[in-house]
């Protein structure tokens, strides 16, 4: 399937890509299992590559870009502008605001729950533009570092609530609220908790120290400005909600407005200061060496995120597709990743999200014949010259 043409891309993002794209768009030939061959790095600091082997049949898309070049940088989005939701990477790469800096490639993020009360609730963490959006729940996680340096491994949850007599209860972060449970939620969860009954605590700052947007690695301390039993709060971008399943809150003191609370965002490894994330999983590639998996493995569409000393990798495999390719298992991945020179490489959400967008383009045939909405979005920008000094690392 050709390349979709995103016609609401601006003239600019077209110029500064298209000869790129022309230069490199040739199919690149390999042999199964074999280093897939590539043009030299353009002078622009990326490339694009598709690359095909025909025996399996596999159909491959590969961006790729220097990491010396520190005006490239990553981002990513909320899957409904700044709520969590579920659109397509083309739509999220769309409404980014112009300021960010130019989208050169995209691909989906991290797998998704399937709650109608939540769509697009991430699985595991998402950190956007410095404010803490979704909780990790254990699987590997793709961030960077205070000094620009990529990172990933599996990431848990120390999030947790210390009550006024010392106690304290684990706590989620936007997400569906079980009935023995606390979650927080904060405004880009939307216009209310969507909850139903519990106990939920609006909360606002207890001192000087701002409450939102939330960060992680934080102790905060909140004060109870209200008290309700009915469930589905409004949110505001001043004031968060906790909310108690009501068995959860049946065991508890009762909490009176004015009562302080203590909020800790804590996270193993501890990820402080860290201003961009996303979750997915599992690691394929650790310090050269590919994971190993055992059971019964099957071919999908994939994605993945890889690196190197040198380069970065956004890698997203076709599949589902008997005539043009059949997807790749997660041995096969973590190979094909290696091979490619990945040092350190993660797999992301796949299947019908699957999807590479460059330079306004999606590059690759997704398995369902368009694309599929996702959670979240990882991204790759260019800083336009007015915000170099602003965002340099």
């Amino acid at each position: 399937m050709p390349p979709k043409k995103d016609k609401s891309s601006a003239p600019r993002l077209e110029a500064l890509c298209l000869g790129v794209l022309l230069w490199l768009g040739a199919v690149v030939q390999a042999q199964p299992a074999a280093t897939p061959v590539e043009p030299k790095i353009a002078t622009h600091g990326y490339a694009y590559i598709h690359d095909e082997v025909h025996e399996v049949p596999w159909s491959i898309h590969i961006f790729k870009f220097e990491r010396s070049r520190h005006d490239f940088f990553f981002g990513n989005t909320l899957g409904s502008n700044n709520f969590i939701g579920m659109r397509t990477v083309s739509e999220q790469v769309k409404s980014l605001p112009a300021d960010l800096g130019i989208p050169l490639a995209a691909v989906n993020g991290d797998f998704y729950n399937n709650d109608k009360y939540y769509p697009g609730d991430p699985r595991d963490l998402q950190i956007h533009e410095g404010e803490l959006i979704s909780a990790p729940n254990g699987h590997a996680c793709f961030w960077v570092n205070a000094a620009g340096q990529p990172q990933s491994t599996n990431v848990t949850s120390n999030f947790r609530v210390v009550w006024p007599n010392g106690s304290t209860t684990p706590m989620g972060l936007n997400e569906a609220r079980e009935k023995d449970a606390a979650v927080l939620y904060t405004a880009v969860n939307g216009a209310s908790t969507r909850t139903h009954g519990g106990r939920e605590l609006v909360l606002e700052p207890a001192d000087n120290s701002p409450l939102l947007p939330l960060r992680i690695g934080q102790t905060l301390h909140a004060k109870v400005r209200e008290v309700r039993e009915d469930g589905d709060s409004p949110l505001t971008k001043d004031t968060a909600i906790l909310s108690l399943g009501y068995k959860l809150a049946s065991r508890m003191p009762q909490i009176a407005p004015g009562a302080t609370l203590t909020l800790v965002t804590e996270t193993v490894p501890d990820l402080t200061g860290v201003t961009m994330a996303v979750g997915g999983g599992p690691t394929l590639v650790r310090d050269g060496k590919t994971m190993e998996w055992s059971g019964f493995l099957m071919r999908h569409p994939r994605t993945a995120i890889g690196w190197n000393k040198e380069h970065m990798f956004l890698v997203e495999v076709d599949g589902r597709q008997s005539g043009l390719s059949v997807g790749m298992t997660l041995p096969e991945l973590a190979a094909y990743m290696q091979k490619l020179g990945c040092e350190q490489a993660m797999n992301l959400d796949g299947g019908g999200s699957a999807t590479l967008w460059v330079c306004g383009n999606v590059m690759n045939s997704p398995s369902e014949g368009q694309e599929r909405p996702g959670a979240n979005t990882l991204v790759v920008f260019r800083r336009a010259e007015q915000t170099q000094a602003r965002r340099a690392p």
